[in-house]
């Protein structure tokens, strides 16, 4: 026989890749809830316009009555006006910090939410509710920012991180994220 004959046959023994497999893209998923436009927020605030009318109505007009104070076409700085107006940012401020919504909110479904937190520090609250509000209560455009924002966010809204959404409608939404590989062992920080 020669060298290069042999009577041994060959095995074909399939070969393993080595290197790991490389990180791709997978699409997630999940849903949020749906942030609450322009036209439902402005029902909910006629209807707290008309819950604070009512409360100013029964609650401080009575006393300034009974007083002799004047409530009618009266400057900004009169006591009547500074009670008023104080009962008016409290609603909001107390009704956000301790139900998440006001009265009107509550009617329509929806609720201020943080974009950071679980719950609403008493700073966010003063910033949206009070310097925030005061903002767009002044400058009246500066609201109708709400319907050309993608989380529908009010000039309020974007000073204290906060939204208003939905209660029981939500929204899917899709995701791309890195996929996690199993097996390479470069990133395992234990020793042995």
């Amino acid at each position: 026989m020669t060298d290069h004959e042999t009577n041994e046959t060959t095995v074909e023994v399939p070969v393993t890749k080595q290197r790991p497999e490389t990180r791709g893209f997978e699409e997630v998923l999940f849903y949020e809830r749906k942030p609450a436009g322009f036209w439902v927020r402005f029902w909910a605030y006629l209807i707290d316009l008309l819950v604070i009318a009512g409360l100013t109505a029964i609650l401080v007009k009575p006393i300034f009555a009974l007083t002799g104070i004047e409530t009618t076409s009266i400057p900004w700085y009169a006591p009547y006006a500074i009670v008023s107006a104080i009962l008016f940012y409290g609603y909001f401020v107390l009704m956000t910090k301790f139900f998440c919504q006001t009265v009107g909110k509550m009617v329509m479904g929806i609720r201020v939410v943080s974009l950071k937190s679980d719950s609403i520090s008493w700073m966010t609250l003063l910033f949206r509710e009070w310097i925030g509000r005061f903002l767009s209560v002044t400058i009246l455009p500066l609201y109708w920012i709400v319907g050309f924002t993608p989380l529908k966010q009010g000039v309020h809204d974007y000073i204290a991180d906060t939204t208003v959404v939905h209660e029981e409608s939500f929204r899917k939404n899709r995701l791309m994220k890195k996929k996690h590989i199993e097996g390479s062992g470069l990133h395992d920080t234990q020793a042995f």
